[in-house]
């Protein structure tokens, strides 16, 4: 079973895997430790991850990145209209009333919701791991923002289903961080005097910040705050709005207005922001930024940090408030722990020591990979076959839920909402609530206060509706128990409704056995309790089954028919390399063992090949076309090949089967110690099979040095492999015979048996150990 946790980001994603006793950060087909969060459709295939990064500049259009960015998300949604169209080429449109894209896919215009895109991209990752791990890939934990909403982390939970994975467990990217750092702290102190360190995370375009409290055997988040849109692609955006004006006036280009130039420029302003993270000034070259232009410019740290004060400003509000709602003072802090890619810029790294004054800035942990390992950690918990240091995760919710109703007939002023998990609410979290009705009834649970929500996302979560209430006998209302429940992946559920029903049974008690009782004293009264489940109806935002199961069987046939294209392309381009190596080679290496007959008949075929593959059928034919191409390629030129390997590897077999008969005739024909105790008889039969295979091997060599080399051999690498385990399976049992045991003879005369403690100590017995959970150690 695979342990793989899953860091996805908006820039890239990092999947890690527990094995080998601890945690590794994997690579994709490229060996990147990242993979790149893009997904892109041609008229072919799709291209995802790195393949997507290759072609986004010339397939931009139909290359869509901020996957996390969209998903849970409505296309009417200001946020995305005002903010992430600028980080977004392709086309948004509404789909089935979520955000999603139209894109030009097999040649016609399609439409994937947000959900699918970031489906796509979990097949990626799941294909990685399996790649990486040789099995297949099902159970995961993906890390994902704090201030990811219920609607986001369902959709989340819907897009890993469609690829095929089961989500152990959506933890919040910072724990995630906060559970690679503890677990593997071995100098924790006890529960009444915990350790708290800050953990700030800017990355491509958020800032998460949490205050946690350690103690041993656990971590407790005490406080979180966020600002969902301060990342790195603000700063990025700053700087192209600058260059694009400076290059209006100095190239007297709007590069602005074109999205191809906006790309090369943001590509160009990305890297001039990690030199100046180093350097006190940077160039800028931007090569065919438009057509015959090439773009320069540079630009100085004070000047960047100019560009980017308004960015700079955000900073400190979070994490001050995440300081005053911890309830703790800067002395009571310990450690400020830095992760994500923006913390090391100079600018950024100031703004927030200067909220936290006094205290130095640490980076103990991998500002990259922290978030990944943190997530494979909390998969290894939850898996069968890893054994880890027991360690509880105290987490919180970041937004307070309340449930609201409709008011009554009978009590129109009555209460119609109830707070249920205030903000900072421990999860998981079950919650009992009690409602006297005798009718079906609704209620629903929303976020308490829309404003702290990311953009325009809705703040409703889900709708319980009661379909059967059964009244008091009397009338009057029944009280309904609602169990709502804020799980692992910090979403909201309804998990049953009941009424209790009670019951009083009398205990007879037992007969008095003393003589003389008077009396037996009374029967007692007990309390039955009974739940009575009551029929309802939970509505979320989840996708419902049958379009999971559909969208699911749509991702399996585009997979499948991606798989076929590369496929395909690998067969086509073994026709082409077949094609070019092995004439290259009958002219050089394969001279000797090709006849002419032979080369021209094969020439000939090579360059028919040749042509067919570049005329249209070459370019559009199926991947059974080019197997047959190769193929019969293979029979005219296998039999070249086949000469020319063997010259090679008979040289080596003869060598191997010459030094395997002097040794065994070494042997047969010795007179240590050793072999003393073997039969004559039977060492003279090892010496005359010897003498047998030798015979047999000096007469073919001589055979095959009289016979050219371009003919097929009659002495083959295989043929005397063959001859060369004969040998050793009739040498070895003769020449390893065991010597026999000295007979030891019968002791005379009397003795005293021993009693059992005097008799000697039989060896222990050693028993194979049974295959059991694989353990990893994380002191």
């Amino acid at each position: 079973m695979a342990v793989v946790g899953i860091d996805f980001g908006t820039l890239h994603s990092l999947v890690g895997v527990a094995r080998h006793r601890g945690i590794d950060i994997i690579t994709n087909e490229v060996s990147n430790r990242t993979t790149p969060s893009l997904v892109g459709f041609g008229p072919k295939q799709r291209a995802i991850g790195e393949a997507a990064k290759t072609q986004e500049t010339s397939n931009f259009r139909n290359t869509i990145g901020s996957l996390k960015r969209l998903i849970g998300r409505t296309f009417s949604d200001p946020e995305v209209q005002e903010v992430e169209k600028k980080f977004i080429n392709a086309t948004l449109v509404d789909v089935d009333g979520t955000v999603g894209v139209e894109v030009t896919y097999l040649g016609e215009k399609q439409r994937f919701s947000a959900t699918q895109l970031v489906a796509m991209y979990f097949s990626k990752l799941r294909d990685i791991a399996a790649v990486e791990l040789k099995i297949g890939v099902q159970d995961v934990v993906i890390a994902v923002p704090g201030w990811y909403t219920d609607i986001q982390r369902r959709a989340v939970i819907d897009a890993a289903s469609i690829a095929g994975l089961t989500t152990l467990r959506l933890i919040n990217d910072t724990t995630a961080v906060a559970l690679g750092y503890g677990i593997t702290k071995s100098d924790l102190p006890e529960p009444e005097n915990p350790r708290h360190v800050v953990f700030v995370d800017i990355g491509h375009s958020s800032l998460s910040v949490a205050i946690v409290a350690f103690s041993k055997g656990q971590l407790t988040v005490k406080a979180t705050a966020y600002d969902h849109n301060l990342g790195g692609r603000d700063i990025d955006l700053a700087l192209v709005e600058h260059f694009a004006k400076e290059f209006k006036t100095k190239y007297n280009i709007d590069v602005l207005s074109n999205p191809k130039a906006v790309f090369r420029l943001t590509a160009g302003c990305e890297k001039l922001k990690k030199v100046l993270s180093a350097n006190s000034e940077a160039p800028l070259n931007v090569e065919s930024i438009v057509v015959d232009v090439d773009a320069a410019s540079h630009l100085n740290r004070e000047e960047l940090e100019g560009l980017i004060s308004g960015v700079l400003d955000r900073i400190p509000a979070p994490l001050q408030r995440a300081l005053t709602d911890s309830g703790l003072t800067l002395e009571q802090l310990d450690s400020i722990e830095l992760i994500g890619g923006t913390t090391r810029i100079p600018a950024v790294r100031t703004r927030i020591s200067q909220v936290f004054h006094g205290h130095t800035l640490s980076t103990t942990l991998n500002q990259d990979e922290a978030i990944a390992r943190g997530a494979t950690f909390a998969c290894a918990q939850l898996s069968p076959v890893f054994r880890v240091r027991d360690f509880t995760i105290h987490d919180i919710a970041p937004y307070p839920i309340k449930v609201q109703w409709a008011p009554t007939l009978t009590d129109p002023d009555d209460d119609t909402e109830l707070l249920v998990f205030p903000q900072g609410n421990t999860l998981p979290s079950t919650k009992v609530l009690s409602f006297y009705r005798k009718d079906p009834f609704d209620i629903e649970a929303v976020y308490a206060e829309p404003a702290l929500l990311p953009g325009g996302i809705n703040p409703w979560i889900a709708t319980f509706k009661a379909k059967e209430v059964p009244a008091e006998a009397s009338g009057d209302a029944t009280c309904v128990k609602l169990k709502t429940r804020l799980n692992l992946h910090g979403i909201v559920s309804f998990e049953s409704a009941y009424v209790e029903e009670f019951e009083e049974k009398e205990e007879v008690p037992a007969p008095m056995d003393v003589e003389g009782a008077e009396a037996a004293p009374p029967p007692k009264k007990k309390r039955i309790v009974r739940k009575k489940e009551i029929p309802f109806v939970a509505s979320t935002s989840s996708l419902d089954k049958s379009v999971l199961e559909t969208l699911r069987e749509q991702e399996n046939q585009m997979h499948s028919a991606d798989k076929l294209v590369l496929d395909t392309e690998d067969r086509k381009n073994a026709l082409e390399e077949y094609v070019y190596d092995t004439r290259g080679k009958l002219d050089e290496r394969y001279a000797p063992y090709v006849q002419a007959a032979e080369k021209q008949k094969l020439l000939t075929a090579l360059k028919e090949a040749e042509e067919w593959l570049y005329t249209d059928e070459g370019e559009e034919s199926p991947k059974s076309a080019y197997v047959a191409r190769l193929d019969a390629l293979k029979v005219l030129g296998d039999p070249i090949t086949f000469r020319y390997r063997e010259a090679d590897e008979r040289t080596r077999a003869i060598a191997s089967l010459r030094e395997t008969l002097n040794n065994y005739m070494s042997q047969a024909t010795s007179t240590e110690e050793k072999y003393a105790h073997i039969d004559d008889k039977d060492k003279q039969s090892v010496v005359e099979k010897v003498a047998t295979v030798q015979k047999w091997l000096e007469d073919q060599i001589v055979r095959q040095l009289e016979r050219p080399k371009n003919v097929d051999p009659i002495l083959t690498s295989e043929e005397i492999g063959k001859k060369r385990d004969e040998v050793i399976y009739f040498a070895t049992p003769i020449l390893t015979k065991p010597k026999p045991k000295p007979v030891v003879p019968p002791t005379t005369g009397t003795h005293t048996p021993k009693s059992p403690d005097q008799q000697a100590p039989k060896e222990p017995e050693i028993a194979g150990e049974l295959p059991g959970p694989s353990e990893m150690d994380v002191d």
